[in-house]
């Protein structure tokens, strides 16, 4: 070891156990989670270089500042407004409060994990729907703090989430069910996130639903666009410009599916005589426009994910992986097709 001793890090440690930061981390403070070898190993590793931990990460890991981190990329959405609902009802009954880490574009995210401001402010921090790549996820464990995502899996962390491939089955199985043969997909994406795996599991249960009815994929019939319900409406558009129109839509949420409902009904088309819609999520205002769904429980999300760091904090054995059921909620705007 060629660092001076006196300014060894909990990087430096790591690297000599040869194992990762979150590791170490949890190894040196007493956490759970770590195989009882393991830790000793890393206690050895770090007696013998003479490491001792800071007396601000002891505070850190005992718990004392009182305070969560939450890293979210949008705060005007309602999925994510869901999700801050349920988990800081959670944390509030705990006596904890919330520091709210908003990066909303690449700026943003750039900025929050070169300066990393929630480092040594507070007890835990909880990532929403942000995918991370491995230079983040490496900046965010050396935090040596419990780490908990929600509203899309980070298996690097623990984590609540819901199946998306499984939801997006539910949705196009149904208008397979239905009788529909040509349907489209209405691939949302978001331009500011990048890192969620490819093929998006949305979008690979579109194709695999098809596959497995024996339908062929289309390729005119997938359209992808930016999130958001306008993107949705403009999406539809394209679709009805095509030469043969789809008889089905599967939208990756329910804004596009409402954006793409206004283009139909502008159209002309009967919803779902003419054209059937199915979304996903169950947002607020798919019940009142009878949009069949799959409903995602998104503030249950939020809870169970506080409930989990909570039980972490306290050294309790928490089941790390939690995933949450979706339902197909059957509305009126999907029906079989004309042709049926």
């Amino acid at each position: 070891m060629t660092a001076d001793r006196q300014h060894l890090t909990l990087g430096d440690i790591a690297r000599l156990a040869g194992v990762s930061l979150a590791t170490a981390s949890r190894a040196l403070s007493g956490a759970p989670g770590v195989a009882p070898r393991t830790r000793q190993h890393v206690v050895d590793v770090a007696d013998r270089v003479s490491y001792v931990v800071s007396p601000e990460a002891s505070l850190l890991a005992r718990g004392t500042t009182k305070r969560v981190g939450i890293v979210v990329p949008h705060i005007s959405r309602w999925f994510f407004a869901a999700l801050l609902e349920g988990l800081e009802a959670v944390l509030r009954d705990a006596d904890l409060d919330v520091l709210l880490y908003h990066v909303g574009d690449a700026d943003d995210r750039h900025d929050f994990f070169e300066r990393l401001p929630a480092r040594r402010k507070v007890d835990g921090l909880m990532v929403l729907g942000l995918p991370l790549d491995e230079r983040e996820r490496e900046r965010l464990e050396s935090m040596g703090v419990t780490i908990v995502a929600a509203g899309g899996q980070t298996a690097a962390f623990a984590y609540v989430c819901v199946d998306d491939y499984a939801a997006g089955r539910q949705a196009v199985d149904h208008l397979v069910f239905l009788g529909h043969r040509r349907i489209a997909m209405l691939e949302a994406v978001d331009p500011d996130q990048p890192g969620w795996p490819a093929p998006v599991p949305r979008s690979a249960a579109y194709r695999d639903a098809l596959g497995d009815a024996g339908i062929a994929l289309d390729d005119d019939l997938v359209v992808t666009m930016n999130w958001g319900g306008a993107q949705g409406a403009e999406a539809m558009a394209r679709l009805l410009g095509r030469r043969h129109p789809p008889t089905a839509v599967y939208a990756h949420s329910d804004e596009v599916a409402l954006g793409a409902l206004r283009t139909l009904r502008r159209a002309g088309l009967r919803v779902p005589e003419d054209i059937s819609v199915v979304g996903i999520d169950d947002h607020p205002v798919a019940e009142l426009v009878d949009l069949t769904t799959v409903r995602q429980p998104v503030r249950e999300q939020g809870t169970r994910a506080a409930e989990m760091l909570l039980g972490m904090l306290r050294g309790a054995d928490v089941e790390p992986a939690v995933v949450l059921p979706t339902q197909l909620v059957v509305r009126a705007s999907t029906g079989p097709p004309r042709s049926a």
